[in-house]
């Protein structure tokens, strides 16, 4: 038994050290993270985006080795960085679900999810303007400029002005040109 100790002892001796060294650069990282701009791209953390191919998988962690938890099979879907790590960013989608995508599948194309349900486009940014067309809940577009309390969205060709609290994807007090 005193050699199997000895053995264990010796065998784990070296990495005292490096555990060491590995402790003190963690706390190092945590005071550089302090003094870093919000995100570590020197884009704004949080903001939104959209993805970009027509699947993506959202991860548990930032990395491949962790496991896909759900797969977004739409492009154009707006989503929110909250965070960067490295090549990763965690977003949440209009749902509020939260996970890690990799870089290559978000652009930074301004889009739009309609959360409510069926909505008017119209013509003029006021609401007793001309409906353009009828958007269903779901639909995803491109937002195009924001004022105080409208948005201009463009869907597939019909362009429109939607009330901000009628869709995902913009900030409350966002202005947009």
């Amino acid at each position: 038994m005193r050699w199997f100790l000895l053995f264990v002892f010796l065998l784990f001796q070296p990495l005292g050290p490096a555990l060491a060294q590995e402790e003190g650069a963690a706390a190092a990282d945590v005071e550089a993270k302090e003094t870093l701009p919000p995100g570590r791209s020197g884009l704004p953390v949080p903001r939104f985006v959209s993805l970009r191919a027509n699947e993506v998988n959202l991860r548990a962690g930032p990395g491949f080795r962790y496991p896909i938890e759900w797969v977004y099979r739409r492009a154009g879907q707006p989503v929110e960085v909250v965070d960067e790590y490295e090549t990763w960013r965690r977003i949440r989608d209009w749902e509020g679900t939260l996970g890690w995508v990799h870089q290559s599948m978000l652009q930074n194309r301004r889009s739009a999810r309609v959360v409510t349900d069926d909505q008017l486009l119209l013509s003029e940014p006021k609401g007793d303007a001309r409906p353009v067309a009828r958007v269903e809940r779901g639909a995803i577009g491109t937002v195009r400029n924001c004022n105080d309390r409208w948005c201009e969205i463009d869907f597939a060709g019909l362009v429109g002005w939607l009330p901000r609290d009628t869709f995902y994807g913009v900030y409350p007090e966002e202005m947009i040109n």
